[in-house]
């Protein structure tokens, strides 16, 4: 499974072969709290709507291959407040209503009042179910890409107790543990186990990752409350379904079982639509970025064939 949280915590690689990226004009926003910095691409196609693409933690980079397919369309992309060139100005832990706010003021700023669709993926997704409901005619179709709610899930009680669980193994034993803990949880298929918190830790180096612990606190996705705001949110399931947006719940075929999964097709249920199956699994569109390649091609065709249904 990869994960576009895995983003956050190295350098990206360029584009996959065969894409073709436009240049980008980057730009910053004061936003409360922080200082966004988002992307415009401009489209070939005056006519098509403008797509938004939004990722948490991961910023606009991992995108990058995916606007190389998508030059037709102005493309919008940004960094959120915790993730890589955004900047904080307050110790306020972001949550998915601030992250949805910040996203409306970058939409505004980029490309004004008119409508959009977006491409939200993983706690991104969250973030946009929050702007949806906030603002019901902002946008007009909405693929929600496995948003990891751990709060529509059946098995919610375990599930957010592994969730605590990897947060406090962050904060008392650092990155290395606590992010073994994650990959662990988040590659798990079907319900977790009530003992889940008292198996054995797994080791930080089978996964590649630090086994000391060098103090630090900030880590994009398990620092600052991030994994927990994020997975713990309870959606306006009934403003959602009220709005005018067209809500798409889709997840990665790779990804059947695992919590994405399953906290996806819950979501779809909520909201009384089918959950719709994309190529690939949870990082499906990148295309070399942060050293991890989806299926970025057969991606893009769902993508597109969603957005023009």
């Amino acid at each position: 499974m990869r994960l576009d949280i895995a983003g956050t915590r190295g350098e990206h690689e360029g584009d996959a072969e065969g894409t073709r990226m436009t240049d980008a004009t980057s730009r910053t926003i004061d936003v409360p709290g922080a200082v966004l910095t988002y992307d415009v691409r401009p489209g070939s196609d005056a006519d098509t709507t403008p797509l938004v693409m939004v990722a948490s933690p991961m910023a606009a980079a991992g995108f990058a291959t995916l606007a190389g397919y998508l030059t037709d369309r102005t493309v919008v992309t940004y960094d959120p407040r915790q993730s890589e060139r955004s900047k904080l100005t307050t110790d306020v832990e972001p949550n998915p209503e601030i992250h949805a706010d910040d996203i409306h003021r970058v939409v505004q700023a980029a490309v004004g009042p008119g409508p959009v669709d977006v491409l939200a993926s993983s706690g991104g997704a969250v973030n946009m179910l929050a702007f949806v409901a906030a603002h019901p005619d902002r946008v007009r179709t909405l693929v929600a890409h496995e948003p990891p709610l751990v709060s529509a899930l059946p098995d919610r009680e375990t599930a957010f107790a592994a969730v605590h669980d990897v947060r406090n193994t962050y904060e008392r034993d650092g990155l290395g543990p606590g992010m073994a803990k994650f990959l662990a949880l988040v590659m798990h298929s079907g319900e977790i186990p009530a003992d889940w918190a008292d198996r054995p830790a797994p080791d930080p180096a089978q996964f590649g990752l630090p086994t000391e612990d060098d103090g630090s606190r900030d880590d994009p996705m398990l620092g600052r409350g991030h994994m927990v705001n994020t997975t713990g949110y309870e959606p306006d399931y009934a403003a959602i379904s009220a709005a005018q947006t067209r809500v798409v719940l889709a997840y990665g075929i790779e990804s059947e079982g695992l919590i994405t999964h399953r906290a996806t097709v819950s979501v779809a249920d909520a909201l009384g639509v089918e959950p719709t199956r994309f190529p690939s699994d949870h990082g499906g569109f990148l295309g070399g970025e942060y050293g991890q390649t989806g299926d970025p091609d057969a991606f893009v065709a769902r993508l597109r064939e969603v957005l023009d249904n």
